[in-house]
């Protein structure tokens, strides 16, 4: 049987913690960033991890992450 593939695209967009969980990055700070507050950009530059309920699809799209 072949190799399972990755999703190439999901693959640059997600890590593995220590603890097994799925790191993020966060949305909306690519532009339209004078309305957004100086707080809010900075709080967007700090990652986040995967919620439960996309877990088991991530995991599914990433066979080796």
């Amino acid at each position: 049987m072949p190799k399972m593939k990755s999703n190439r695209g999901a693959a640059k967009r997600f890590k593995l913690t220590g603890s097994g969980k799925i790191k993020r990055n966060k949305a909306f700070t690519s532009h339209i960033l004078t309305k957004k507050s100086t707080k809010r950009k900075r709080n967007l530059r700090q990652s986040g991890l995967v919620d439960s309920a996309n877990d088991k699809a991530i995991r599914k799209i990433l066979p080796y992450l």
